[in-house]
């Protein structure tokens, strides 16, 4: 089974949770996160070489590959993380952040793209550099990675670091002269050990510039430092080596191999030889960064569970004494509105309106003033009662942030007609009177003296009025007409006040059912924010469960290799 089918699964789950992380795309995690998704994807077998600058990483890479590929100078010069793989023929290929591309034969172009400028900063436009020479070594399955020196600028340390969890095997080089510096055994520990990184050798440079007694004691302080990281390589390999890497490029470039057998490049091209062809087999040996850098993930991931969580309960919290708050608000604004609608139906009960009222319209029929009886006592006991049943609508609109519905507007019957009897028959001498009776009701004359009596006047006032002699039967004719004629005013009320009593209750009625959906709201409903919260931390927990998972399946996959 190959490594991307191993790993795919995982690189697949740790690729989701690095997006529903949201991490910052400059955060340390992010990089090493994706860096070590494409590091699974990639089959190739990579051999990182790092130090501090000026230590010879360049020159030994050029030494291990026979020529002079890679840009070497006094100064710091290589400003890329330049991949050198397999290829027939020697050719650079330059891929920029734009995505544009160079190509051209041999090794040159490295000068312009590949080294650090004036201003010892890299190129800010180069997004990959790679090198393809025609060196069996490379043609198994192996990349050299050349990374920028270390301690000499913020941005190549960055990338430096990023680029070693994606090696298989690092190559340290060491400086004879300077031994371990305190910024090296923190490299060492901080860029490699704390994050799974244990396939590393360590080769010692510049130690051919020293005295003899100096060479055998600085070897030994250098081989107790080796021993003392426990590196993960195969049986019988040391993780220490001795290379003059300058003598070494040159006898290479002059054929002479018993010189260069002399430097110790041999032994380490062996040692290299021996740990690709074990370690190629072994799958396992990228598993322990992925642990590492999972495992940071995985933290991340939980850390974020918890906040979630903990703001989900306080804010559940909140919710449900807000909810209590609603409630018992909502039972205060239903009963005032439900004792304002009580009220209100009360007062419109019809005998109660007949009871207040009845007499009233048929004075003010009576009177000619029914229009300014409607207009001020009428209506504006009836706004007293509307205002009175719509404040609780209102309080729980703004309450339970509702739009108000149309407010409550009692319609009025149009003005009701008096139907008048016939007034009672004149004798026949009494023309006269006859022929006032209209003049009198046009004028408006029965209207002053008011009341029942004012009322006799419609229709047969002038009859009332002109009899200076009243017989028994047309006084008693004349009693009667006066009740049927109030009769027909307290009648013509009476049927304006059961269509308004009737009328008021179905607005009333249809009101109140409005009213009803907005004070009765559900308040329990969870907000939106923490519906989404809830799906958020629902997804989490099945991407930690599945990334525990797969991590588990690897290690017992890996196990029985």
């Amino acid at each position: 089974m190959q490594h991307q089918d191993v790993y795919q699964n995982l690189v697949n789950n740790l690729r989701s949770a690095i997006g529903v992380l949201e991490l910052d795309k400059n955060s340390q995690l992010y990089r090493d996160a994706i860096a070590i998704c494409d590091y699974l994807e990639d089959p190739i077998f990579r051999i990182a070489v790092f130090a501090p600058f000026n230590y010879g990483k360049s020159t030994l890479l050029n030494a291990v590959l026979g020529n002079r590929t890679l840009p070497i100078d006094l100064i710091p010069t290589t400003g890329a993380a330049i991949h050198v793989r397999y290829g027939s023929e020697p050719y650079t290929r330059i891929t920029l952040l734009d995505g544009g591309e160079i190509t051209e034969s041999g090794t040159n172009v490295l000068k312009q793209f590949a080294i650090l400028d004036d201003q010892r900063r890299m190129r800010d436009d180069v997004a990959s550099v790679h090198v393809y020479c025609p060196h069996p070594f490379l043609q198994t399955g192996v990349e050299f990675l050349d990374l920028p020196g270390t301690n000499d600028a913020e941005a190549q340390d960055a990338l430096v670091r990023d680029q070693l969890l994606t090696a298989d095997l690092v190559v340290q080089v060491l400086d004879a002269r300077k031994l371990m510096t305190l910024g090296e055994r923190e490299n060492l520990r901080d860029w490699l050990l704390d994050r799974g990184i244990k396939t590393v050798i360590f080769v010692v440079n510049f130690l051919n510039l020293l005295e003899p007694e100096d060479q055998k004691q600085v070897y030994n302080r250098l081989l107790f430092v080796a021993e003392s990281f426990r590196a993960e390589l195969p049986n019988n390999v040391s993780n220490l080596y001795r290379v003059d890497a300058l003598p070494a490029l040159r006898a290479r470039l002059k054929g002479d191999v018993s010189a260069a057998q002399s430097t110790g490049l041999a032994i380490f091209e062996s040692a290299l030889q021996t740990i690709v062809a074990v370690q190629q087999e072994k799958l396992a040996i990228r598993f322990s960064r992925v642990e590492a850098i999972a495992f940071q993930i995985k933290t991340a991931m939980q850390a974020k569970l918890d906040a979630i969580a903990s703001e989900l309960e306080v804010a559940e919290t909140k919710r449900i004494a807000k909810i209590e708050i609603k409630q018992k608000a909502q039972k205060l604004i239903q009963k005032g509105f439900s004792a304002s609608v009580s009220d209100f139906q009360s007062w419109l009960y019809l005998p109660k309106l007949l009871n207040r009222y009845q007499s009233e319209v048929a004075d003010a029929l009576q009177q000619g003033t029914f229009n300014t009886w409607e207009c001020r006592a009428f209506k504006q006991a009836i706004q007293d009662y509307q205002q009175a049943v719509v404040k609780w609508v209102h309080q729980a609109c703004e309450f339970f942030e509702h739009t108000p519905p149309p407010n409550l507007s009692i319609l009025f019957p149009d003005k009701p007609e008096v139907i008048l009897p016939e007034p009672p028959q004149q004798p026949n001498n009494s023309k006269q009177s006859r022929d006032n009776a209209p003049v009198a009701l046009a004028t408006g004359l029965g209207w002053i003296l008011g009341g029942p009596m004012g009322a006799a006047v419609v229709g047969g006032a002038t009859y009332l009025f002109n009899q200076s002699t009243t017989a028994p039967e047309q006084t008693e004719a004349s009693s009667t007409y006066m009740e049927q004629v109030s009769q027909a005013y307290i009648q013509a009320a009476s049927d304006y006040l059961t269509r308004f009593s009737t009328q008021a209750f179905s607005i009333l009625h249809d009101y109140e059912e409005i009213a009803e959906k907005i004070i009765n709201i559900q308040v329990t409903e969870a907000p939106l924010k923490m519906t989404t919260q809830r799906h958020y931390l629902q997804l989490l927990q099945g991407l930690l469960d599945n990334l525990n998972q797969e991590l588990e399946i690897v290690s017992a996959n890996l196990s029985t290799k």
